[in-house]
Protein backbone atom coordinates (compact mmCIF):
# COMPACT_ATOMS: atom_id res chain seq x y z
CA UNK A 1 0.00 0.00 0.00
CA UNK A 2 1.51 3.37 -0.95
CA UNK A 3 2.37 5.88 1.75
CA UNK A 4 0.19 8.92 2.19
CA UNK A 5 1.68 12.15 0.97
CA UNK A 6 2.72 14.40 3.79
CA UNK A 7 1.07 17.77 4.07
CA UNK A 8 3.45 20.74 4.03
CA UNK A 9 3.14 24.27 5.38
CA UNK A 10 5.41 27.21 4.50
CA UNK A 11 4.54 28.89 7.82
CA UNK A 12 5.48 25.75 9.79
CA UNK A 13 8.74 25.46 7.85
CA UNK A 14 9.58 29.08 8.71
CA UNK A 15 8.73 28.46 12.38
CA UNK A 16 10.94 25.37 12.46
CA UNK A 17 13.85 27.22 10.84
CA UNK A 18 13.44 30.06 13.35
CA UNK A 19 13.37 27.53 16.22
CA UNK A 20 16.58 25.91 15.00
CA UNK A 21 18.31 29.30 14.72
CA UNK A 22 17.10 30.27 18.22
CA UNK A 23 18.43 27.00 19.68
CA UNK A 24 21.83 27.61 18.06
CA UNK A 25 21.92 31.20 19.34
CA UNK A 26 20.98 30.30 22.90
CA UNK A 27 23.43 27.38 22.96
CA UNK A 28 26.21 29.73 21.82
CA UNK A 29 25.24 32.22 24.53
CA UNK A 30 25.25 29.46 27.16
CA UNK A 31 28.67 28.22 26.04
CA UNK A 32 30.00 31.80 26.42
CA UNK A 33 29.23 31.75 30.17
CA UNK A 34 32.53 31.63 32.01
CA UNK A 35 31.33 30.04 35.28
CA UNK A 36 31.07 26.27 34.76
CA UNK A 37 28.39 25.76 37.44
CA UNK A 38 26.17 28.44 35.94
CA UNK A 39 26.81 27.12 32.45
CA UNK A 40 25.83 23.61 33.56
CA UNK A 41 22.64 24.92 35.15
CA UNK A 42 21.68 26.75 31.96
CA UNK A 43 22.49 23.70 29.81
CA UNK A 44 20.30 21.52 32.01
CA UNK A 45 17.47 24.04 31.78
CA UNK A 46 17.77 24.35 28.01
CA UNK A 47 18.30 20.66 27.21
CA UNK A 48 14.61 19.82 26.94
CA UNK A 49 14.00 22.78 24.63
CA UNK A 50 16.80 21.66 22.34
CA UNK A 51 15.41 18.10 22.27
CA UNK A 52 11.89 19.32 21.46
CA UNK A 53 13.22 21.50 18.61
CA UNK A 54 15.11 18.51 17.15
CA UNK A 55 12.02 16.31 17.49
CA UNK A 56 9.91 19.00 15.81
CA UNK A 57 12.23 19.20 12.78
CA UNK A 58 12.47 15.41 12.47
CA UNK A 59 8.73 14.92 12.88
CA UNK A 60 7.98 17.53 10.22
CA UNK A 61 10.41 15.84 7.81
CA UNK A 62 8.73 12.47 8.34
CA UNK A 63 5.07 13.39 8.79
CA UNK A 64 4.68 16.92 7.47
CA UNK A 65 2.11 19.31 8.90
CA UNK A 66 -0.04 17.37 11.38
CA UNK A 67 -1.27 17.43 14.98
CA UNK A 68 2.02 16.03 16.25
CA UNK A 69 4.10 18.79 14.67
CA UNK A 70 1.64 21.47 15.78
CA UNK A 71 1.80 20.10 19.32
CA UNK A 72 5.60 19.96 19.26
CA UNK A 73 5.77 23.57 18.06
CA UNK A 74 3.40 24.71 20.82
CA UNK A 75 5.45 22.77 23.39
CA UNK A 76 8.68 24.33 22.09
CA UNK A 77 7.24 27.83 22.33
CA UNK A 78 5.93 27.24 25.86
CA UNK A 79 9.21 25.79 27.10
CA UNK A 80 11.22 28.58 25.50
CA UNK A 81 9.00 31.24 27.06
CA UNK A 82 9.37 29.63 30.50
CA UNK A 83 13.15 29.32 30.05
CA UNK A 84 13.45 33.00 29.08
CA UNK A 85 11.44 33.97 32.18
CA UNK A 86 13.52 31.83 34.57
CA UNK A 87 17.01 32.40 33.13
CA UNK A 88 18.68 35.64 32.10
CA UNK A 89 21.10 35.54 29.19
Amino acid sequence: MPRKRRKLSKEMEADIAAAQRKVELVMAMIHDIADEDTQGEYLAGFGQISAVAAHLAESYQLNGFCEETEGALALYRGLLERFEEEYEL
